[in-house]
């Protein structure tokens, strides 16, 4: 069959996202992430500078997302699918463009761990987030404030002559656009996806990308990737050189071996393929691949402790199947940001496919032999060639622009092409997407003043240039209360104060108040 595109509807018993929080995330939150690193922790010169370079002292200017409940119903979602002869792949644009399932039709196997309900958690930087899928992490270490919006989305032309699917937004914590491109060549076994992140401003930007997949996890599940050595992270705040696969007296490459949760970020070898699968008793299972942009590669297990049983239970429906997570990231590891040039871009290919290797030798007690039955095996299915030059015929397609939309994001994007007059092929941020959230906004740009809000708050902007204009405009309720949250998330905390005051004089209402309590 010819590959297709097409819209549908997924249900699941889903419980509600809910109202997000009015009042301004100004804290930093309980980074569970954040690390002490010794002076003899002999890491690498790029990953030491990347590891302290431009951390969040907010989510600002999004919200907190925690008005969700557990009191599930049968819901139905807006699904896009993604199919050929040998592969369908569905997608949630409405939800982060998370790839829920990824079925395999000559085998009849589900290669992701498909989460049968949707359970908010707070796991994302902006609290709502569920599990299962491939999901894309953009902005800061941890899940992504996109887990649960809607994205853009479109049918492209394909490099091969067929449709891609092409989700794309404005990221607001880093003031950035991406783009994930997904196809099916006709008669492949494996899902392409091109991702694109551009810096259209004049400033350098720190970037953060981690493809987050949920595979199945069994007793006799294995996760291999090719290294000897791991950088550990077990949410004691210290990150540590480990040997791979035995660590302490087990064999950490089996999820269910540990009893704690932890982090291994695999210290992939330069030159050597970037590769991570994940398989089952039998040898079966999903293999995800890239070009050598996208560096690092993680498992990330729960554990088989009391903890790590109860969070997998919280987020799904009790007596079914957990989950491991296999991921792949621009850095070593998650812990780190990226600097990108202003006008420059980080641009990859990804492949996710199914991959059958020997049993025994996979699940044998050499480790190298291992490695390289899984590595053969993939060669066999998808040589690494195949795979850069599938990057270098879709690169020129990523300023394709779309043919039909098929999903509606957020204004923010058209807002910062009102403001620059940035011209972003391929990703267009239509001026019809602006809506009530970016009026006030609009009013700014075109008249030099923020219309007073009633009520406050009103959708926050704190990047530089939007607290350039606020510094300019006459003061007001409005104007004073947005330009201290600009001028907190700059660091300038007493002059934030200061504007809160001001806000307050002007009867701005309680929030100012509050913002005042925090400082």
């Amino acid at each position: 069959m010819a590959t297709s595109v097409r819209r549908t509807t997924l249900t699941l018993p889903a419980a509600p996202l809910g109202p997000d929080n009015p009042l301004p995330a100004l804290g930093g939150g309980h980074d569970l992430h954040r690390i002490d690193v010794p002076e003899d922790a002999g890491l690498p010169a790029d990953m030491a500078r990347q590891l302290g370079y431009q951390p969040l002292r907010s989510i600002l200017p999004t919200r907190m997302r925690d008005g969700y409940g557990r009191d599930r119903r049968s819901t139905d979602l807006d699904a896009l699918v993604l199919e050929n002869d040998r592969l369908r792949a569905t997608v949630l644009p409405g939800l982060g463009g998370r790839v829920h399932s990824l079925h395999h039709k000559p085998t009849g196997r589900e290669l992701l761990y498909r989460n049968p309900v949707l359970q908010p958690a707070a796991f994302a930087l902006n609290g709502a987030w569920f599990s299962g899928g491939i999901e894309w992490n953009i902005g800061a270490t941890g899940h992504t404030t996109l887990s649960c919006a809607p994205l853009h989305a479109a049918r492209v032309p394909a490099p091969d002559g067929g449709e891609m699917l092409r989700l794309w937004e404005w990221e607001r914590l880093r003031d950035l656009p991406f783009q994930v491109d997904l196809w099916l060549p006709d008669g492949s076994d494996f899902l392409y996806v091109g991702v694109r992140i551009r810096n259209p401003h004049h400033h350098t930007a720190p970037v953060y990308w981690w493809s987050n997949i949920a595979v199945p996890e069994a007793a006799g599940s294995r996760v291999l990737a090719p290294a000897e050595e791991a950088w550990h992270f077990g949410y004691e705040r210290t990150l540590r050189r480990v040997p791979v696969p035995d660590y302490d007296g087990a064999d950490r490459t089996y999820p269910l071996r540990s009893e704690f949760p932890a982090d291994y970020f695999y210290d992939l070898p330069d030159g050597a393929r970037r590769w991570i699968t994940s398989l089952d008793a039998e040898g079966h299972g999903l293999v995800q691949t890239s070009t050598d942009t996208l560096r690092g590669r993680k498992l990330f297990l729960w554990g088989a402790g009391r903890a790590g049983r109860r969070w997998q239970r919280w987020l799904t429906e009790p007596g079914t199947g957990g989950y491991a997570e296999i991921q792949a990231g621009l850095a070593r590891t998650q812990l780190e940001h990226l600097p990108l040039d202003g006008g420059a871009e980080f641009s990859w290919l990804e492949a996710y496919g199914p991959l059958t290797a020997d049993p025994a030798t996979v699940h044998g007690t050499d480790w190298a032999a291992a490695r390289g039955e899984v590595a053969d095996r993939l060669e066999a299915a998808l040589p690494r060639a195949d795979v850069d030059a599938a990057y270098a015929a879709w690169l020129p397609y990523a300023d394709r622009e779309p043919k039909e939309s098929l999903a509606t994001g957020s204004g923010w994007g058209a807002l910062e092409v009102a403001r620059a007059g940035l011209d972003l092929p391929g990703t267009p941020f239509d001026a019809a997407t602006l809506g009530p959230e970016q009026e006030p906004w609009l009013t700014l740009l075109r008249t030099g003043t923020l219309p007073a809000e009633d009520p406050l708050p009103g959708a926050a902007l704190t990047a530089p240039a939007w607290r350039d204009l606020l510094e300019c405009a006459p003061s007001g309720p409005a104007t004073d209360y947005h330009l201290g949250l600009a001028q907190w998330q700059a660091g300038d905390r007493a002059q934030a104060v200061r504007s809160w005051e001001r806000a307050l004089a002007h009867g701005a209402g309680a929030l100012p108040l509050y913002c005042l309590a925090v400082a």
